[in-house]
């Protein structure tokens, strides 16, 4: 469906030459001499790179339906990362490129939002914020600070991050998966 420059809204789903983008932000310009334009702000649905664009008035941009699913982690396998439909209980299989960085914060039954669009994969959302159990760690020495009070642990997904002096192998921890920062002890 085409839609006219006034339609286009923060929040909307857009194809610009066959790429789906996320409105993040708009601006309609009505300059004293000319055509009014909307200058855009939007965010590649695939990779997140963030640009700006400027439509014209006559200019008609397409929308693009993009489904949201909740999916389940299972399990990977050569490459892929095996994911079940919420809704259907169907198994969807998700590229490495796909995932990015988010592969090393995957456990297994973590509930994870997937988008869509005509089948093909854009992105997977994690939670912002996992709890994890360390898995292994180097024990802390009291009042060695010379490292600034962090050290590296191997959470239970294999990812390696830095956590304070205090935490030890076997503790539960929270993490944010957006930076990979330790947040805080999870009880």
């Amino acid at each position: 469906m085409a839609l006219s420059i006034n339609d286009v809204k923060s929040g909307l789903t857009i194809l610009v030459d066959d790429i789906v983008y996320l409105v993040i932000d708009t601006q309609h310009v009505k300059p004293g001499k000319g055509a009014a334009f909307v200058r855009a702000k939007l965010r590649n649905m695939k990779n997140g790179n963030v640009q700006e664009k400027t439509f014209r008035g006559d200019e008609k941009i397409d929308a693009a339906y993009v489904d949201e699913r909740k999916l389940q982690y299972q399990y990977s396998s050569g490459g892929m990362y095996h994911f079940m439909d919420q809704d259907n209980f169907e198994e969807i299989a998700v590229n490495e490129e796909a995932l990015g960085d988010k592969k090393k914060f995957l456990k297994d039954n973590l509930e994870v939002l997937g988008y869509f669009y005509k089948n093909d994969t854009l992105n997977i959302n994690l939670p912002n914020f996992i709890e994890f159990t360390i898995t292994h760690t180097e024990p802390g020495i009291k009042g060695d600070t010379a490292k600034s009070g962090t050290k590296p642990a191997t959470i239970e997904s294999g990812a390696v991050i830095q956590v304070p002096l205090f935490i030890n192998t076997g503790d539960k921890i929270k993490v944010d998966t957006r930076t990979g920062d330790y947040i805080e002890r999870a009880y």
